[in-house]
């Protein structure tokens, strides 16, 4: 009795088409991107030291635990943007002086900064310290610079700076409008420059 010999299944076809396949999934696919805070951690080295009036500095510690210390004394994190942005906007030189702040609006203590150009905060962390103690503080930091930037901009320009920035960096905003939008956050940095020095013990 002679066997039935069964069909064979042309394969040469099969390859094309998983290569076809392998081809739509790379192109389809979206890769996602870790969103965060463009940071880097301070290195070892020390930065060179500050030369300002001691009022003109803001000194921020983490310690190992995660304690947050400003100017030696304990706060909680909550109050941490309340405490940076009295002293940006403090306002505490003279009427009249050189370093007047006539847009700042703080209780314009002498023993406060002077203007926001010369306040300065200083961030120390201990190398034991957990990164998300790092990062929550410096979401504060950054958010009391957004918070007065944007009290300004809105005063001068009807929108807040984070908006302009936003429209900035969309790559269907008019060429016109960008300049337009580029030196309105030029002026409103210059109003409240980032100042921040870090180091790490």
């Amino acid at each position: 009795m002679s066997r039935v010999k069964m069909p064979e299944v042309n394969a040469g076809s099969m390859a094309d088409i998983a290569f076809l396949l392998l081809i739509f999934f790379l192109v389809t696919t979206v890769i996602e991107t870790d969103a965060g805070m463009n940071r880097l951690l301070p290195s070892k080295e020390t930065s060179p030291p500050v030369k300002q009036n001691d009022r003109n500095v803001l000194p921020i510690l983490i310690d190992k635990n995660g304690q947050l210390f400003v100017d030696d004394d304990v706060v909680e994190l909550k109050t941490l943007r309340t405490l940076v942005i009295a002293f940006l906007d403090n306002g505490g030189a003279a009427k009249g002086s050189e370093g007047y702040c006539g847009y700042c609006r703080g209780e314009r203590s002498s023993f406060s900064s002077d203007n926001p150009d010369k306040a300065v905060i200083t961030l120390k962390n201990d190398r034991e310290t957990k990164y998300e103690h790092y990062i929550a503080v410096q979401n504060e930091l950054v958010g009391a610079y957004n918070d007065l930037r944007n009290r300004e901009s809105r005063l001068l320009y009807g929108e807040s700076y984070i908006q302009m920035e936003g429209e900035y960096d969309n790559p269907k905003t008019l060429a016109k409008r960008k300049t337009e939008l580029k030196a309105r956050i030029k002026k409103i940095r210059e109003m409240f420059p980032l100042k921040l020095i870090e180091e790490t013990n």
